[in-house]
């Protein structure tokens, strides 16, 4: 690429990344076969694929919630491979928010309680814990319902709280794996929405789905196919900087 500045500098690269599990045995699986992948800061891209093509090996491999068998991942400039488990961590605390299908809130907890506890683990003051998560709160439309529990919540209620979770640590990368799924379609739409909205924040958004009506939502879409990578063109979207790879 020429003329790159410091800010050309991929958040998510992957280059010839696999995965083989149950290696050189009868149960060999290979997930992923030598997939190159480059996602901008600020970009808004979809890996859509059936169950077993090998989307969610690759979430779990940017999410360094895995390691690859072979090739390499640089997650925001640093090679992965050169770090310990402890330093995986840490990069994972750090660089990566993650968003589920099913919430995963802690029941007892209010809403507040439930997006301050990652920072936690940080050994951030708890005055300050309840003063960002307050204010990542307010930044998801969920001010008022900041001290209710999740069962006093809407679904879509408590993905916000789950994507408030997940941004607390203004990690540059979000990933949201099927957030919509257990929504119904206009709420599912809201959170699409809210998406939009924290890409045109400058958030990073990673987002694994089957529904290809979903993933219209980002700026491009990746198809995963037995373990193989298909990528589509940048698809023009309201708002967006068209990025090139």
């Amino acid at each position: 690429m020429s003329g790159s500045t410091p800010t050309a500098v991929p958040v998510v690269e992957t280059r010839g990344l696999g995965k083989v599990y149950a290696e050189g045995s009868e149960a060999e699986v290979v997930a992923l076969k030598d997939v190159d992948l480059r996602i901008a800061h600020g970009e808004f891209v979809a890996i859509v694929g059936p169950s077993g093509s090998g989307k969610s090996t690759l979430m779990n491999m940017i999410g360094c919630l895995d390691t690859p068998s072979s090739g390499t991942y640089l997650c925001d400039g640093v090679d992965v491979a050169t770090l310990d488990a402890e330093g995986r961590a840490a990069l994972r605390r750090d660089k990566i928010g993650f968003v589920f299908q099913g919430f995963n809130l802690l029941p007892r907890m209010s809403a507040l309680d439930n997006v301050a506890m990652p920072l936690s683990y940080a050994r951030v003051p708890p005055a300050e814990r309840r003063r960002r998560a307050a204010e990542v709160l307010e930044s998801v439309g969920l001010g008022a319902r900041m001290h209710h529990r999740p069962t006093e919540l809407s679904g879509g209620q408590q993905q916000r709280v789950a994507i408030a979770r997940a941004l607390i640590h203004r990690a540059p990368i979000l990933m949201a794996d099927e957030p919509t799924g257990a929504l119904d379609s206009k709420t599912g739409q809201d959170i699409l929405a809210l998406f939009d909205a924290l890409r045109r924040e400058g958030h990073t958004i990673v987002l694994i789905t089957h529904d290809a009506e979903v993933a219209a939502h980002a700026d491009r879409t990746c198809t995963m196919r037995d373990g193989l990578l298909h990528e589509s063109a940048a698809v023009p979207h309201a708002g967006a900087t068209e990025v090139r790879s």
